[in-house]
């Protein structure tokens, strides 16, 4: 334990429709924000890594911020893995400070995708996804590539419409208790069957939110976490794996690299899934929750439907999940997407999630992906 990462802050900003926001302000609100919460200043950073935007790029986002921070750390780097970039940046500032290049590595995104997108730029940003030969010129849309996999998953494990609204409703019951949720008003599954086809068998209210917002953290070797302003929370475990790019390349429609990246995780935590107390998965779309929740070892083939059905994902279920909301019901704005799933871990450990605390919660579990099911990377977090 004493050589481990530890995550001594964390913080995101409001989320929803931000007028006025930008790429670089909410950087920088986020990071102010996970300083304070880590008792730091900006000049104990000597790490800092930001992931990418849509509204400002640059080859180069983590300098840009540095420069608009007013610091300059050794240590600087962007890093783009679609939704599993949150994960991935705490593994690479974990292993930064284990491997005693750093004392504590800024991790920070953000985006104001829905105030500072028109539907046209947001629709061609992310239709450079598909491949460009063999699928863009088909007019492939992403929710279209997700309802492929939710078709050939349905086909083979007996999923239903049912058993994908159920992942919806369970991830807006956790955001009805949060006060900063972008989405509150409760939904029922006739809510989500009822919602209007986005691509079958995806509908409207089985898509996530296009939203404002920046999440980051402070994470930190463990020896300089001692004067902390909070308890910190340890980095127990770390996995990645990435199969393919574009979903025509995929070996399968219905196996992911989500599995391994979790059993690597697991495996170097030392613990199992059935230890976790709380989970923070990435939650694109219904079907990503549901074929990540059984393919990472919650559930067995064709059980998450049925079980998240009866409750199992809700506060004194089997596994609480996305108890902020999701990126269905919570946030999605870009890569701060995949963080504010590990911000809410963090608080789930800390004890400070209020009305949607998990009761005793000492170890996590936070999973991210990029691209279609493509990158996938998993943390095992537990309280110190």
């Amino acid at each position: 334990m004493s050589r481990r990462a530890v995550i001594t802050g964390a913080a995101d900003t409001a989320v929803g429709e931000l007028p006025g926001s930008s790429c670089m302000s909410l950087h920088a609100e986020a990071a102010s924000l996970a300083l304070a919460d880590a008792g730091l200043r900006p000049a104990d950073l000597d790490g800092v890594l930001c992931a990418y935007s849509f509204t400002e790029p640059h080859l180069m986002l983590a300098s840009v911020f540095c420069e608009y921070f007013g610091i300059r750390p050794a240590f600087a780097a962007a890093v783009q893995a679609g939704g599993a970039t949150g994960c991935l940046m705490v593994t690479q500032a974990a292993a930064l400070v284990e491997a005693g290049l750093c004392r504590h590595v800024l991790v920070v995104a953000g985006d104001n995708r829905l105030s500072g997108l028109s539907r046209d730029r947001a629709v061609a940003a992310l239709a450079e996804v598909g491949h460009p030969q063999f699928e863009r010129p088909f007019g492939v849309t992403i929710p279209a590539l997700y309802a492929l996999v939710a078709q050939a998953y349905m086909h083979e494990f007996g999923a239903t419409p049912e058993h994908l609204a159920a992942m919806a409703v369970a991830c807006r019951t956790h955001a009805a208790r949060n006060p900063k949720a972008q989405m509150r008003v409760p939904i029922t599954v006739q809510d989500v069957l009822s919602s209007r086809f986005i691509a079958e068998p995806l509908r409207l209210l089985d898509c996530c939110l296009i939203s404002d917002g920046g999440a980051a953290l402070v994470v930190s070797a463990a020896e300089a976490a001692r004067d902390a302003a909070k308890r910190p929370v340890a980095v127990l475990g770390t996995g990645q794996k990435t199969t393919h790019e574009h979903l025509v390349a995929a070996p399968s429609l219905t196996e992911f690299g989500c599995r391994d990246s979790a059993a690597q995780a697991f495996g170097r935590a030392g613990v199992s899934p059935a230890d976790i107390h709380v989970a923070e998965i990435y939650d694109s779309f219904t079907v990503t929750l549901l074929v990540e929740l059984e393919s990472i070892g919650f559930f067995e083939k064709g059980e998450a439907g049925p079980a998240a059905l009866a409750g199992a994902l809700d506060l004194g279920g089997r596994l609480p999940c996305n108890t902020h909301g999701g990126l269905m019901s919570y946030a999605h704005s870009g890569a701060a997407g995949g963080l504010f799933h590990v911000v809410e871990a963090v608080r789930q450990l800390r004890g400070e999630a209020g009305p949607r605390q998990v009761p005793g919660a000492e170890l996590g579990f936070v999973h991210g992906d990029g691209g279609i099911l493509s990158a996938h990377c998993s943390l095992v977090l537990g309280r110190l």
